[in-house]
């Protein structure tokens, strides 16, 4: 489940190691492009911590981030 936090949509994805992890990562770059909307993130091993925020208004959660945490969210369904 997506948390708020400081001004921040927080997620952190465990997955069976880094190749799972990094394909994931993967995809979610291509959907945050297809969205002009990129997520502030890192990866250590097979653990990915993402973090949205619109910077455009003022580093503010908005439905831009709201939307792609759904997206995200359907990757792994």
């Amino acid at each position: 489940m997506w948390k708020e936090e400081d001004n921040k949509l927080k997620k952190t994805f465990k997955f069976g190691d880094f190749q799972e992890a990094f394909a994931f990562m993967t995809r979610v770059a291509f959907l945050a492009e297809s969205q002009q909307h990129h997520p502030n993130w890192s990866n250590v091993y097979n653990t990915v911590e993402i973090e949205l925020t619109t910077h455009d208004d003022g580093n503010i959660i908005t439905d831009k981030d709201r939307k792609l945490a759904k997206a995200i969210d359907k990757i792994l369904e």
